[in-house]
């Protein structure tokens, strides 16, 4: 059995601001090590129920995740190979059981996490067939293309509420709550029990039943940009319709022309 994990860490327990989640900055350093604990717990889970595990580190430079501090069952992806699957890279290159989030955040237009944001923050939002779409809304569906479940998420509350939604039987733990530019947190070693807990109790379940997503028939993906300029260059890209100065849409029955067109212009 094989789990397919992809982490982020804007939804690590704690993190509140920007400087946080930098390399460089005087406090990345904690939070890239209690991103890689938050991986290695779930990582212990799935050890125990008898999967192989290959982690996707999926922040920024993708060079978050301490590779000696990670719990030695996983195998971990670092970098960016620059494919259409992005924060779900390598999930194509093998016959996965299951999918797995850690650290994922709100979306751009939430008030669930101080560092909400979809993709990146030159978007004011990301809208998926009428719907505010988040990194885990647009991954999740990801996994549907590969026709696997999504089991298990770890990141804030907000998020987790959400999750549920698209997927009614996944497993989550919400390792913070937004709090306007604040945050509300468990204590960082409580949320890495939590999340071992969590894995176990995903894995433990029917979930190729209860965590089948199946992707809609149609996609209508509106993305409204902060600076006009850049809906701009992006309007080029074939097959979009600009909406407004600062508002692009793409429409397609192709998740995977979804993913191309994210890819080049989000």
């Amino acid at each position: 059995m094989k789990l397919f994990l992809s982490a982020d860490i804007e939804g690590t327990a704690g993190i509140t601001n920007w400087d946080e989640t930098e390399y460089g900055h005087s406090r990345y350093g904690y939070f890239a090590e209690q991103m890689t604990k938050e991986v290695s717990a779930a990582c212990a889970a799935a050890d125990r129920c008898g999967y192989e595990i290959l982690v996707k580190d999926a922040h920024d430079s993708a060079r978050n995740i301490l590779p000696d501090k990670l719990h030695p069952s996983a195998t971990l992806i670092r970098g960016w190979a620059r494919d259409i699957n992005c924060m779900m890279s390598g999930i194509d290159t093998d016959k996965f059981d299951a999918v797995a989030f850690t650290g994922y955040h709100s979306a751009a237009m939430s008030e669930g996490n101080s560092l909400a944001h979809t993709m990146t923050t030159d978007v004011h939002s990301v809208k998926i067939n009428g719907k505010y779409a988040s990194e885990f809304v647009i991954n999740a569906y990801t996994a549907a293309m590969y026709g696997i479940p999504v089991v298990f998420l770890s990141g804030d509350a907000a998020l987790c509420e959400s999750a549920k939604e698209l997927v009614p039987g996944i497993t989550t733990v919400a390792s913070k709550r937004g709090f306007g530019a604040a945050c509300i947190s468990e204590h960082p070693d409580r949320v890495c029990s939590m999340i071992t807990r969590g894995m176990e109790e995903a894995l433990s379940k029917d979930y190729k039943k209860t965590c089948a997503l199946k992707l809609p028939e149609h996609f209508s993906v509106e993305i409204s940009y902060r600076d006009v300029n850049t809906a701009t260059g992006n309007s080029c890209y074939p097959g979009v319709v600009r909406l407004d100065a600062k508002t692009l849409l793409f429409e397609s029955d192709s998740y995977k022309e979804v993913l191309r067109m994210i890819h080049f212009i989000l």
